[in-house]
């Protein structure tokens, strides 16, 4: 598995995981690849350096996080509204979501937009074959306290 650091079009940095490169390369080539806070699909990989912890590189107590960056109100009204957007879009498949995306990817069913839960294992099985999947940054409204 690689984390890569992604940059969007519009100046939103986040991170996300893909089994390999190629992984990566396929999934924003099939416009699955988007930016958590607006959306857009024209994403790049942002230029990464190591992650090395020293005592002379750790932040100040007082440090200020980057203008760049979002509020947490910015952030939960971007999730409020990908959660509107899934919810009016796609099916909720609950526990079978691994079912119907191997049975949509092997062409035993039509192409829909689905989505629902899967465990770790199930998961990583179906990116490693190649389907087309991407974690949601929410759980289902019906288990949300």
């Amino acid at each position: 598995m690689l984390k890569y650091t992604l940059k969007c079009d519009q100046g939103h940095g986040f991170e996300s995981w893909f089994a390999n490169a190629e992984a990566y390369d396929g999934l924003r080539a099939a416009g699955h690849v988007s930016c958590a806070l607006c959306g857009s699909t024209t994403v790049d990989k942002a230029i990464m350096a190591p992650s090395v912890a020293t005592a002379r590189k750790r932040a100040p107590a007082d440090a200020q996080p980057d203008a760049a960056d979002p509020s947490p109100e910015q952030v939960e009204a971007a999730l409020t509204k990908m959660r509107d957007e899934v919810e009016k879009n796609a099916t909720y498949v609950g526990g079978n979501f691994a079912r119907e995306a191997r049975d949509m990817h092997l062409g035993d069913a039509p192409d829909r937009p689905i989505w629902g839960e899967a465990n770790a294992r199930e998961a990583k099985a179906l990116i490693e074959d190649g389907v087309p999947v991407a974690p949601l940054p929410f759980i289902p409204t019906r288990k949300a306290n």
